[in-house]
């Protein structure tokens, strides 16, 4: 591998340090700080746990980050990602539990506007929402596991020395289970902005398992939040452990579990599943604040016990953080963006060419879309999709959601399907009548991703749309998004 790719991704990796530095104190901080495990114990314990959130199930929460904007050069991925970072950092300086998704959210609007991209608001309100939902459920969560816990004590009557035994592994079992959450749900705020452009291609280990290039980013994230907990995480963990406020060991248990079941709904992907199938609402698989998560079920317990207990005083110094942090990462981003591409002349964002095509049109109306009002617009190229969504802005005559389909489908992606990059690739990333849809397209290039998506389901009612729908499964979309990745020839 190029050492300038390697260079670039320190970022990233960087910002797994910083993840790792600050939020493992969201997993352990209460154990270490209400002494009941020592620093080292909870350490080893989240650095092996992390690795291993980051790799099996850390794609779910990237898939959203990534629509809220696709970073698609080496060099923006590098700047996103240390912006957040050194917003992290410095917040960590001062003992501060704040939000590496605020600071990853923030960078890349950052990116964004320097672009001239356009920052998708469906991504951004479904985020903005999670960062005052995640702490208000964290909260609940832990009222009702609190007391329901109690209930229990005070029914079994355990020894004190039996209790303190059980507590004591009970915070240890819960501080792996948060760790493997943490790093499933917050991988994506270290690594997410690389996966666009990532340097890594799939590889099969003896034709068996395939591990994917997100899988290796992924894995590189986790050690480098591992290498975070190991260094730097001691004086946040007894922030959280302390500082807020002061716990027995039953409420720091309450505390780990309430974070850790609040991390792990916004990212599995099964319950999502379970859910759709089921036709009931689902959970938005999105980064979510580790920090918030934690914070919220601490005030749950001192709301618990009449609000006097908390110190307010810190409250109020962590939520001044939560609010700094986005705005100093964008900041940051955006100016040094516009350093790097001036000053050191590297390639910190891809233009991507949208036109609308007679086919596009086409393609447009086929949607549902009304195309009668800009039919003037036909054959006319733009140099960005800002370009393109500030003319249809002007004419009034679409709606929000139509003028994003719009956008979408003049999108120019050249792919092709080239046979010797099909025999890199992994046929078990799909069904087996979806992967013989896409050998019998061998030899063929399409300029845009929904003609490739197009010509899949015709060959395959595997790739087709189940009757009702007007988007694909998050399924469908993860094997789409894959033969975007391996047969694209540029944005």
């Amino acid at each position: 591998m190029d050492v300038a790719i390697l260079l670039f991704l320190t970022s990233g990796l960087f910002l797994g340090w910083a993840l790792g530095g600050n939020d493992a104190a969201n997993v352990f901080g209460t154990a270490v700080g209400t002494r009941m495990a020592r620093f080292t114990t909870a350490a080893v314990i989240c650095s092996v746990f992390v690795i291993l959130g980051a790799v099996i199930s850390g794609a779910g929460a990237a898939h959203t980050l990534g629509k809220l904007g696709a970073v698609n050069a080496l060099g923006g991925a590098f700047m996103a990602a240390l912006a957040a970072a050194f917003a992290v950092y410095t917040m960590t300086k001062f003992g501060l539990p704040v939000s590496t998704t605020q600071a990853i959210v923030g960078a890349i609007i950052g990116w964004n506007l320097f672009s001239d991209s356009i920052t998708d608001p469906g991504a951004l309100i479904t985020i903005l929402s999670t960062w005052v939902i995640c702490p208000v459920l964290a909260a609940v969560i832990a009222i009702i596991l609190f007391k329901a816990v109690n209930g229990v004590l005070s029914v079994v009557k355990l020894h004190l020395l039996r209790t303190d035994a059980y507590t004591r592994a009970g915070l240890l079992l819960a501080g792996a289970f948060g760790a493997y959450s943490l790093s499933a749900n917050n991988i994506a705020n270290a690594m997410g902005v690389f996966v666009t452009s990532s340097p890594f291609t799939d590889f099969s280990i003896a034709g068996i398992y395939t591990i994917s290039s997100t899988q290796q980013l992924f894995l590189l994230g986790g050690l480098a939040i591992a290498a975070g907990v190991m260094t730097y995480s001691r004086r946040v963990m007894m922030t959280v452990g302390d500082g807020l406020l002061a716990m027995p060991p039953i409420a720091a248990w309450v505390v780990v579990m309430a974070h850790s079941i609040v991390l792990f709904l916004f990212d599995s992907q099964g319950l999502e599943s379970i859910l759709a199938d089921a036709g009931l609402p689902t959970i938005p698989l999105v980064p979510v604040s580790s920090s918030q998560a934690v914070v919220g079920a601490v005030i749950g317990i001192g709301i618990l016990k009449g609000g006097r207990v908390i110190r307010w005083r810190v409250l109020g110094g962590i939520g001044v953080g939560w609010v700094l942090t986005p705005l100093m990462a964008g900041l940051i981003c955006f100016v040094r963006l516009f350093f790097m591409l001036n000053v050191f002349d590297q390639t910190v964002y891809r233009a991507v060419c949208h036109d609308l095509s007679p086919a596009v049109m086409a393609r447009v109306e086929q949607a549902g879309i009304a195309v009668a009002p800009i039919a003037d617009l036909t054959g006319r190229s733009f140099d960005s999709a800002a370009d393109l969504q500030s003319v249809l802005g002007d004419r009034k005559t679409l709606n929000n959601d139509d003028q994003a389909t719009v956008i979408q489908f003049a999108r120019h992606q050249l792919i092709h399907v080239d046979p010797d990059r099909l025999l890199e690739m992994d046929p078990g990333a799909m069904e087996p009548d979806q992967w013989a849809a896409v050998t019998a397209l061998s030899g063929r290039s399409y300029s845009h991703a929904w003609a490739f998506d197009d010509a899949l389901a015709i060959q395959s009612v595997g790739w087709r749309l189940r009757e009702g729908e007007r988007t694909h499964t998050r399924a469908l979309n993860d094997r789409l998004a894959y033969l975007h990745r391996m047969l694209g020839l540029g944005p």
